[in-house]
Protein backbone atom coordinates (compact mmCIF):
# COMPACT_ATOMS: atom_id res chain seq x y z
CA UNK A 1 0.00 0.00 0.00
CA UNK A 2 1.72 3.25 -0.71
CA UNK A 3 2.17 5.99 1.98
CA UNK A 4 -0.37 8.27 0.84
CA UNK A 5 -3.14 5.87 1.52
CA UNK A 6 -2.01 4.93 4.70
CA UNK A 7 -3.81 7.63 6.53
CA UNK A 8 -6.82 6.58 4.75
CA UNK A 9 -6.84 3.05 5.56
CA UNK A 10 -6.61 3.81 9.20
CA UNK A 11 -9.69 6.22 9.42
CA UNK A 12 -11.10 3.30 7.70
CA UNK A 13 -10.38 0.94 10.26
CA UNK A 14 -10.99 3.45 13.40
CA UNK A 15 -14.42 4.37 11.49
CA UNK A 16 -15.33 0.64 11.16
CA UNK A 17 -14.33 -0.85 14.93
CA UNK A 18 -16.21 2.24 15.93
CA UNK A 19 -19.04 1.60 13.97
CA UNK A 20 -18.88 -2.08 14.73
CA UNK A 21 -18.88 -1.29 18.42
CA UNK A 22 -21.54 1.18 18.24
CA UNK A 23 -24.24 -0.88 16.33
CA UNK A 24 -23.35 -3.93 19.03
CA UNK A 25 -23.80 -1.15 21.82
CA UNK A 26 -26.69 -0.61 20.73
CA UNK A 27 -28.32 -3.90 20.26
CA UNK A 28 -27.13 -5.09 23.60
CA UNK A 29 -29.07 -2.05 25.24
CA UNK A 30 -31.90 -3.27 23.24
CA UNK A 31 -31.18 -6.58 24.60
CA UNK A 32 -31.18 -5.77 28.20
CA UNK A 33 -34.26 -3.47 28.10
CA UNK A 34 -36.42 -6.80 26.72
CA UNK A 35 -34.45 -8.23 29.81
CA UNK A 36 -35.30 -5.50 32.38
CA UNK A 37 -31.86 -5.50 32.98
CA UNK A 38 -29.09 -3.23 33.79
CA UNK A 39 -28.76 -0.92 30.39
CA UNK A 40 -25.99 1.02 28.80
CA UNK A 41 -26.74 5.11 29.69
CA UNK A 42 -27.55 7.10 26.66
CA UNK A 43 -24.54 9.34 27.23
CA UNK A 44 -22.22 6.14 26.48
CA UNK A 45 -24.62 5.68 23.89
CA UNK A 46 -24.08 9.07 22.25
CA UNK A 47 -20.53 9.26 22.89
CA UNK A 48 -19.88 6.57 20.58
CA UNK A 49 -21.91 8.19 18.31
CA UNK A 50 -19.96 11.21 18.31
CA UNK A 51 -16.71 9.65 17.92
CA UNK A 52 -17.70 8.15 14.47
CA UNK A 53 -20.43 5.80 15.10
CA UNK A 54 -23.76 7.35 13.64
CA UNK A 55 -24.35 5.29 10.73
CA UNK A 56 -24.15 2.05 12.95
CA UNK A 57 -26.18 4.27 15.53
CA UNK A 58 -29.02 5.42 12.56
CA UNK A 59 -29.35 1.22 11.51
CA UNK A 60 -29.53 0.03 14.95
CA UNK A 61 -32.09 3.01 15.89
CA UNK A 62 -34.41 1.64 12.35
CA UNK A 63 -33.57 -2.08 12.47
CA UNK A 64 -33.70 -2.69 16.32
CA UNK A 65 -36.33 0.24 16.82
CA UNK A 66 -34.12 1.66 19.25
CA UNK A 67 -34.56 5.09 20.86
CA UNK A 68 -36.62 6.31 18.32
CA UNK A 69 -39.61 7.36 20.84
CA UNK A 70 -37.14 9.08 23.28
CA UNK A 71 -36.89 12.50 22.09
CA UNK A 72 -34.21 13.99 23.85
CA UNK A 73 -32.01 11.16 22.61
CA UNK A 74 -32.90 11.24 19.34
CA UNK A 75 -32.76 14.69 18.82
CA UNK A 76 -29.34 14.77 20.49
CA UNK A 77 -27.87 11.89 17.96
CA UNK A 78 -29.33 13.91 14.89
CA UNK A 79 -27.82 17.03 16.53
CA UNK A 80 -24.05 14.74 16.30
CA UNK A 81 -24.63 14.46 12.69
CA UNK A 82 -24.93 18.00 11.71
CA UNK A 83 -22.29 18.71 13.77
CA UNK A 84 -20.39 16.05 12.18
CA UNK A 85 -21.38 17.11 8.29
CA UNK A 86 -20.64 20.60 9.32
CA UNK A 87 -17.17 19.43 10.28
CA UNK A 88 -16.74 17.41 7.11
CA UNK A 89 -17.88 20.29 4.50
CA UNK A 90 -15.20 22.62 6.55
CA UNK A 91 -12.47 20.16 6.40
CA UNK A 92 -13.02 19.14 2.82
CA UNK A 93 -14.02 21.88 0.70
CA UNK A 94 -11.58 24.53 0.91
CA UNK A 95 -13.97 27.46 -0.65
CA UNK A 96 -16.25 26.87 2.32
CA UNK A 97 -13.80 27.06 4.87
CA UNK A 98 -12.93 30.37 3.22
CA UNK A 99 -15.98 31.81 3.20
CA UNK A 100 -16.66 30.83 6.71
CA UNK A 101 -13.30 32.72 8.06
CA UNK A 102 -14.95 36.12 5.43
CA UNK A 103 -18.00 35.74 7.78
CA UNK A 104 -15.39 35.79 10.87
CA UNK A 105 -13.80 38.62 10.26
CA UNK A 106 -16.33 40.58 8.77
CA UNK A 107 -18.00 40.16 12.04
CA UNK A 108 -14.83 40.86 14.17
CA UNK A 109 -14.96 44.15 12.35
CA UNK A 110 -18.49 45.28 13.53
CA UNK A 111 -17.70 44.75 17.18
Amino acid sequence: MPDSLLPLAIAAAYLGLVNLLTYTLFAFDKRRSRMRGGRISESNLLMWSAVGGTPAAKIAQKRLRHKTVKQPFARQLNMIIWVQVLVVVIVAFPQVRALLWQGVDLARSQF
